[in-house]
């Protein structure tokens, strides 16, 4: 057969084998501690381990631009220098600190990296102003359509503004030894500038990249995860009643059609811009806030824990000033913490190339109830979720999933048979695993 007719692997990144089973924790470093520094957040890295959270994400670090900021102390996405670190946070040797005492826990760091846009007063617009796009007056503009007004895009098209944000980035792996990025508004860049830096950047070490952005594209040659928008949302809109589980079945085989084998895609229930803007994970996700938790790790994801969930999430963090998150002991740390050991010690839950696939295992009530069936030769994980008010009686109409299973929250043996009827109450979810 010529070679024409051969099939080629979609996905060349090479992800790096520390992501094998990893969740991620997203630390703002304005609200995490009360002192708002590096050195305060490197204090709770062994609390962050101890929930078996693999990968530290810290909103942008950089000095935030004045002119046209937002609040008294800005948006950290409007970065004044990109080879600078925030005197609010600390110091380039506090963070260095911060890094090194990660790896010594066996934490990984990556930092948040503002490609699109920078302030209006980073030295970049005087030194090259030739660098940023311009309106229809000739004057420089923010991001369009949005009222990022604190903020001037950039300009891709010029080869030396490529050059500069490449060595940027590069910077931070070799000063720092920092482990990668996340990417703002990776899809306002070009995906050809993308492409280049990460071969760049795999040159000095295995780094691990997280486009914000949801396209298949992006994970060719660039990045080894994107964000799951579409699974929140649906996630979302079943959690507020506002639709049944066919929007996840309709977010399930969409990313398994559409999303090549090895795509990593960030499932989350809560980040800086939805606590700040549409509330705490309780008020976007009431009763069926657990069972969202549950499945944004057991079904197909590379995991993200944003700061504060462990603590109840009590309140909406503003943004653009100080407001310290309010830490106490709350029964979604504990969950996280079991849901993280799980995927850890279960291989059909890992991420990429080297999890099982979700496979669908209808059900008598598929607009209420959503179970799957992930195996592999020597695990296998059985989920069931009821995804509504009612209590539900749910029989299988396939048998994917019989066998002799621990019952993993109740730690109960079970043998569940193709006759298997099971009880749950509303928002209820059953996880069994062998």
């Amino acid at each position: 057969m010529p070679d024409r007719y051969q099939p080629v692997p979609y996905v060349r990144v090479i992800h790096p084998e520390w992501t094998k089973s990893a969740a991620l924790y997203q630390i703002n470093l304005r609200q995490f501690t009360a002192e708002g520094t590096f050195a305060a957040a490197e204090q709770q890295l062994p609390r962050i381990k101890a929930l078996g959270a693999d990968i530290v994400w810290l909103m942008p670090i950089h000095p935030i631009g004045e002119k046209n900021r937002k609040g008294s102390l800005g948006s950290p996405y409007s970065v004044r220098d990109y080879l600078g670190v925030n005197p609010e946070f600390g110091t380039l040797a506090d963070l260095k600190h911060f890094v090194a005492t990660a790896h010594s826990l066996g934490l990984y760091v990556i930092l948040d990296w503002v490609a699109n846009h920078t302030a209006w007063d980073n030295p970049l617009v005087a030194q090259h102003p030739d660098w940023y796009q311009r309106d229809w007056k000739g004057e420089f503009r923010p991001t369009p359509w949005f009222d990022w007004t604190d903020i001037i895009n950039l300009d891709y098209r010029q080869p030396a503004l490529r050059h500069y944000m490449t060595d940027a980035m590069k910077y931070w792996v070799t000063e720092a030894d920092i482990d990668g990025y996340r990417c703002d508004v990776a899809g306002f860049v070009p995906l050809d500038f993308w492409n280049n830096v990460r071969r760049e950047l795999d040159t000095i070490k295995p780094v691990f990249l997280l486009a914000e952005a949801q396209s298949r594209d992006l994970h060719a040659e660039a990045f080894d995860a994107t964000y799951a928008w579409g699974w929140y949302e649906a996630m979302h809109q079943v959690a507020a009643g506002k639709a049944n589980v066919g929007a996840l079945i309709g977010y399930y085989s969409e990313n398994e059609g559409l999303f090549p084998t090895g795509c990593m895609r960030l499932t989350f229930v809560s980040n800086h811009d939805k606590n700040a803007w549409d509330g705490t994970q309780s008020e976007q996700f009431g009763d069926g806030l657990a069972a969202a938790i549950v499945l944004s790790v057991v079904g197909d994801g590379i995991p993200l824990l944003h700061n504060g969930q462990e603590a109840g999430e009590s309140k909406r963090l503003k943004f653009f000033e100080r407001d310290p998150i309010e830490w106490k002991e709350h029964p979604v740390g504990e969950l996280y913490r079991r849901l993280f050991a799980l995927k850890k010690a279960n291989s059909t839950l890992w991420n990429g190339q080297w999890g099982a696939l979700m496979v669908h295992v209808p059900n008598n009530v598929p607009s209420a109830v959503l179970s799957f069936v992930r195996r592999n030769e020597t695990d296998k994980v059985f989920a069931v979720f009821n995804f509504s008010k009612e209590p539900q009686k749910v029989k299988f109409e396939e048998a994917l999933f019989p066998g002799t299973y621990t019952e993993y929250f109740s730690g109960a043996r079970i043998e569940l048979s193709a006759t298997t009827e099971l009880e749950l109450a509303p928002w209820a979810y059953r996880v069994f695993v062998k």
